[in-house]
């Protein structure tokens, strides 16, 4: 698997040996572009592996893609969740070929995130049915996008080129990624460039005081970056007072209290909803994960946001879309609601079940 290849090893020990975590990912675009879905929704599944380990700090993560793994770019470039403090790309695939469903493109959404930096790593000599969408690509991004420029480089040049232009380039992107983590500090002392100011996140993960080492998540074939540090010292506890019996009814009280409080789970549910009710599609599509999946209650399944577009943005151009909310309950990264649906003339009855997971909504599922 492209995981064991010398050149992943080779990325991933570099950026260990300068203080990241670097996680190479295995995914389905190894067995053909018809697993296009799947590879997205493994590199996903991947990352929240990543951010879940205790030495990693889920608030400092970049995405490295390589060759064929460029089609999974354009997703994140759109979505850009609080957490993403980069993306690099390096001799990209960035269009399928016809006949292939593909996902949200880079070139449409490059630039969408101001704050967010991208690196493209071109290779002089790449493929003539590559460097074509490479070329739009830049076109897209103008002052948007870092490019790190290999004249006499073929696509895989790392492997392929034995030359110290390859080696300059790889050097020099490594070293891009570091500093857009936040992590190297320069000669003054001070970070190469500084983290993004804190921005408010609905995650419910508990981040340890203690700062983490950052790290690099790379993907083959064609990966990320998180940094980490030693998890703080544990903390002396207080004997636990002898617990109350609490009567019947008020353990009932307590538990619907904590079915129907605010939590960070409904309030992304409620920016969804004002999104939808306004039918302001874009803002509706940054509420969902890039992978998500909505089953409507007629038993179609919408997978990703560029089938979430193709549905709903007919139907807000035409205004419809019109929903009721009757009643809410809240659990953990759950969110169950009663809504009424007001389409065609008529109202109907249904159920929605919602599920956030790191401030974006990933599964969605519509009973009538």
């Amino acid at each position: 698997m492209p995981r064991e290849w010398p050149v992943y090893k080779g990325y991933a020990t570099a950026a260990a040996r300068r203080g990241l975590v670097a996680a190479v990912v295995d995914h389905s675009l190894i067995h053909g572009l018809d697993r296009l879905v799947a590879a997205a929704d493994e590199v996903e599944a991947a990352v929240g592996v990543l951010r879940s380990d205790p030495r990693v700090d889920p608030d400092r993560v970049g995405l490295w893609f390589f060759s064929g793994a460029g089609l999974l770019a354009g997703e994140w470039l759109d979505s850009r969740p609080d957490w993403l403090r980069f993306v690099a790309l390096t001799y990209p695939l960035l269009a399928t070929p016809p006949g292939v469903d593909d996902l949200v493109t880079a070139a449409e959404v490059i630039g969408k995130h101001k704050d967010l930096p991208v690196l493209l790593t071109r290779a002089g000599l790449e493929r003539e049915e590559l460097a074509g969408p490479v070329a739009e690509f830049v076109s897209a991004g103008g002052a948007a996008l870092d490019i790190i420029d290999v004249p006499k480089g073929h696509h895989g040049f790392d492997m392929l080129d034995h030359t110290e232009e390859s080696r300059a380039a790889v050097t020099k992107a490594l070293d891009w990624a570091i500093a857009h983590l936040g992590e190297e500090p320069g000669d003054d002392g001070k970070l190469l460039v500084p983290p993004p100011a804190a921005k408010k996140t609905t995650s419910t993960r508990r981040t340890p005081s203690a700062a983490k080492p950052a790290t690099a998540v790379e993907e083959a074939p064609a990966g990320p970056a998180t940094r980490q540090t030693p998890p703080p010292a544990p903390k002396a506890t207080p004997a636990p007072a002898a617990p109350v019996q609490a009567p019947l009814a008020d353990l009932g009280m307590a538990t619907v209290a904590a079915v129907t409080a605010d939590t960070p789970a409904a309030r992304v549910i409620s920016r969804e909803h004002a999104a939808f009710d306004a039918h302001d599609l874009e803002a509706f599509l940054a509420m969902y994960s890039p992978t998500a999946r909505i089953q409507l209650a007629d038993g179609t399944e919408l997978k990703g946001r560029r089938f979430l577009r193709e549905h709903y943005s007919p139907r807000f151009n035409a205004g419809q879309c019109k929903t009721e909310v009757v009643q809410r309950l809240m659990l953990g990264e759950w969110v169950v609601e009663h809504v009424v649906s007001y389409d065609d003339g008529g109202s109907t009855p249904q159920l929605g079940l919602y599920r956030v997971v790191d401030g974006l909504i990933t599964d969605v599922e519509f009973r009538a």
